[in-house]
């Protein structure tokens, strides 16, 4: 049974899609069989992993969510082997409309689910920064959810509202819901505001602030445009590296019974991640520089 984690922040700019696609392709790097549900009518997810929506624009997850097509139909290949997506586009902003006279309107993505959860190891839903309908949904199907969290106080006040929506929903659909973590993005060390930022959310939420912070980096950036995730267009930055460790730090929370644990055993028992998957991935971006130069 998959592992079904939401990204969410009602807060557009936090970081929300790049987080979901880099996090997915690191799972999938480790070879943990992971799914991709681009649930943002913008389709950042699904450009981000070079996607054509166009090509998918007769099946993706709008026709799942409003019932025309079964959830398996519409899932597709990306570069990774181990890394598969069901796309969006812009008919996904109906859905709300559409669904608001639908009886049991907000279970749509969880019954979806239930005929592909167990292919998978994990299933990342890339939430619309916003707290309406589609959001809901991904919050009824998840057993998790990830709050990436630009490390500025306008953040943190998003934060709360958002954790409201998350008591109403496991208080009316979803009891089993839990944090899976708060990830802090955009992190620049040099900055004081930043530092201050994440130590409060520390000190608030203690093992549940994922140990990884992920930096302010220029190929992170960049990597949406090559549609390509930080791993295929630039292993050796920053960015890469921290993703990598966020991927880590959740394999190791399925690893172990208590976060105490994981302060006990640290990174050591995580299995390293193949290296001949490593060295292609190295050899995709040396590929991807050299078209680019020329």
């Amino acid at each position: 049974m998959a592992k079904i984690i939401a990204l969410a922040n009602q807060k557009g700019g936090v970081g929300k899609t790049t987080s979901t696609i880099n996090i997915a392709a690191c799972l999938a790097i480790a070879e943990k069989k992971t799914l991709l549900i681009d649930l943002d009518p913008q389709g950042n997810a699904s450009v981000g992993l070079g996607i054509d929506k166009e090509l998918h624009e007769d099946r993706n997850i709008y026709h799942v969510i409003i019932g025309q097509s079964e959830l398996k139909d519409a899932i597709y290949d990306t570069e990774l082997p181990f890394l598969k997506i069901c796309p969006a586009d812009g008919n996904l902003i109906g859905a709300e409309i559409e669904l608001v006279s639908e009886m049991a309107r907000e279970q749509k993505l969880k019954n979806a689910f239930a005929t592909v959860a167990d292919d998978y190891d994990y299933i990342l839903i890339d939430c619309p920064p916003s707290l309406g309908l589609l959001t809901l949904n991904a919050l009824n199907a998840a057993n998790k959810y990830i709050v990436p969290l630009q490390t500025e106080y306008y953040a943190m006040e998003g934060f709360a509202q958002l954790q409201n929506t998350i008591r109403l929903v496991r208080s009316s659909l979803n009891p089993q819901l839990e944090m899976e973590g708060v990830l802090l993005t955009m992190f620049d060390a040099r900055t004081s505001l930043h530092k201050q930022v994440s130590e409060e959310m520390r000190n608030a939420f203690g093992d549940k602030v994922f140990k990884t912070v992920i930096p302010r980096n220029v190929k992170l950036s960049e990597s949406p445009s090559f549609g390509k995730p930080i791993i295929l267009y630039d292993i050796e930055s920053k960015g890469s590296e921290a993703y990598l460790n966020v991927a880590k730090e959740i394999i190791m929370k399925d690893r172990v019974q208590a976060p105490s644990e994981i302060k006990e055993y640290g990174f050591e028992e995580i299995p390293e991640i193949p290296e001949e998957l490593l060295v292609a991935a190295k050899e995709k971006q040396e590929t991807n520089q050299t078209q680019t130069l020329n």
